[in-house]
């Protein structure tokens, strides 16, 4: 661009700004008047909005494991007492959110009647939803830690809000837990008593060889084939018969004692893995762990959180100013092309 092009662009940027002054100080009157209308209504609009006072409760998540395992475990795997990943920050995210806990807070508080819903009324659940997810927020921050906010007319019901939302996530987080661990816990009741009454039928079978003197195979046909050998080398033939069919006897039912004794073995180890199965989610069903730490309780607020009025008319009267410098110059720019005949 060589210097007269240059000069010619100054020129005309020159211009352009003259008639951007020319026409606000030819409209000013119309512009100041649009201003202050708009600076009067948004006043009169942020006097009528009713205020609203911020209640805020931090905590962070805790890490959900079986509280069984770290009570009866020897090697503890995971500290019940540790804060929470990412993920079990989403994971109480989502039952802060969830419908079991808005309900509660709903009803609880009886918002039906503090945001002035007919309960009857058409689309009335998905009304105080709305209104429900517009003063209450739940987000997580860029510490790791979770912030419920609330806001509301009043700030002791503000305050009250936010804490039994964060109360109530303890007690929906173990219900779904312990409903889980529920039907493990059947499963593994009935796993249990079943191997306890096949347990007991082996015992009984057990007992009754014991009863016909079959006490211990192995050792009895090795002490009595011992005395067998005596009894033979010291010329007593008829204790060695009566051995003999002692021995016979018990060929009868080696088979099945030797049998039941490895079956009794069995069950038995079997059973200290079920029974040890057994208390740990019995502790699980039992027991109700936090599913946060609490860092910052909910208090109520002494100042309003909204409406920022003077932030309300700043911004109306600004954005009134703007559109209609717009307007005027849409306006002026019309009749320019219409005086040239180009219209």
């Amino acid at each position: 661009m060589n210097d007269s092009e240059k000069q010619v662009s100054v020129e005309i940027e020159n211009l352009n700004s003259a008639n951007l002054l020319v026409l606000l100080f030819r409209w000013r009157k119309p512009i100041i008047l649009v201003c202050f209308s708009a600076a009067v209504v948004s006043a009169g609009v942020s006097l009528v909005m009713k205020e609203r006072y911020k209640s805020t409760v931090t905590m962070f998540a805790t890490q959900q494991h079986s509280f069984g395992e770290q009570l009866l475990e020897t090697v503890k795997k995971e500290d019940v007492l540790a804060y929470g990943e990412e993920e079990d920050a989403e994971r109480l995210m989502q039952i802060l959110n969830s419908d079991q806990i808005k309900n509660k807070i709903i009803e609880g508080f009886d918002l039906w009647t503090v945001y002035e819903i007919p309960r009857d009324s058409k689309g009335a659940r998905a009304k105080i939803a709305r209104e429900y997810n517009e003063n209450v927020t739940a987000r997580i921050t860029k510490f790791g830690s979770i912030e419920v906010a609330v806001l509301d007319e009043k700030p002791e019901r503000a305050r009250d809000m936010a804490n039994d939302i964060a109360a109530y996530a303890d007690s929906v987080s173990n219900s779904i837990r312990n409903e889980r661990a529920r039907d493990a816990f059947q499963f593994a009741e009935v796993s249990l008593r079943s191997l306890e009454d096949e347990l007991k039928v082996l015992e009984d079978s057990m007992s009754t060889l014991q009863q016909l003197g079959v006490y211990n195979y192995e050792d009895q046909v090795a002490a009595l084939t011992e005395q067998y050998g005596t009894a033979i080398a010291t010329g007593h033939p008829d204790r060695a018969q009566k051995i003999k069919e002692n021995l016979e006897f018990l060929s009868r039912y080696g088979t099945l004692h030797h049998k039941l004794e490895s079956e009794i073995e069995g069950a038995y180890e079997k059973l200290a893995v079920l029974r040890k199965r057994y208390d740990l989610i019995k502790i699980d069903i039992e027991s109700n762990l936090p599913a946060k730490f609490i860092v910052d309780q909910a208090t109520a607020a002494d100042k309003k959180s909204f409406p920022i009025r003077w932030l309300i008319v700043v911004m109306s009267t600004a954005s009134a100013f703007v559109f209609t410098v717009i307007f005027l110059l849409i306006l002026d720019t019309f009749r320019k092309l219409k005086a040239e005949g180009k219209l």
